[in-house]
C-alpha cells in the first residue's frame, strides 16, 4: 500500500490550498482516510477523517475552514483548506489503515 500526498505550498494568511492523497494498492472504497499534520516541535495531530460512507470528522481547530472529501473511482482523498492561518503551517500526511503518505509541506505566511 502506498499513499501519495501532494498540493502543499506557500500561501498567505486567508488563502486556500487543496491537498490530494492518491492510494495505490489499497481497497480504497472501504477504508477510512485521514489527514494529519505536524508542526515543528509538536506532535502529529488529526486534522480530518472521512469514512467509507462519507462521514467526515474534523479537529476543532479546522472546523468550518477545512473540508475533507473522497473520490472512490479515482482512489483519491482531498483536503480543501480555506481561510488559512499561520498556525496551520506544518507537514500534512494522509493515512489509511497503518500506512502513512510521505507528507506535503504547507506554509502559511502572516
Amino acid at each position: 500500500v502506498q499513499l501519495q500526498a501532494s498540493g502543499g505550498g506557500l500561501v498567505q494568511a486567508g488563502g486556500s490550498l487543496r491537498l490530494s492523497c492518491k492510494a495505490i494498492g489499497l481497497n480504497f472504497s472501504i477504508n477510512t482516510i485521514a489527514w494529519y499534520r505536524q508542526a515543528p516541535g509538536t506532535q502529529r495531530e488529526l486534522v480530518a477523517s472521512i469514512s467509507s460512507s462519507g462521514t467526515a470528522n474534523y479537529g476543532d481547530s479546522v472546523k468550518g475552514r477545512f473540508t475533507i472529501s473522497r473520490d472512490n473511482a479515482w482512489r483519491k482523498a482531498y483536503l480543501q483548506m480555506n481561510s488559512l492561518k499561520p498556525e496551520d503551517t506544518g507537514v500534512y500526511y494522509c493515512k489509511a489503515l497503518s500506512t502513512w503518505g510521505q507528507g506535503t509541506l504547507v506554509t502559511v505566511s502572516s
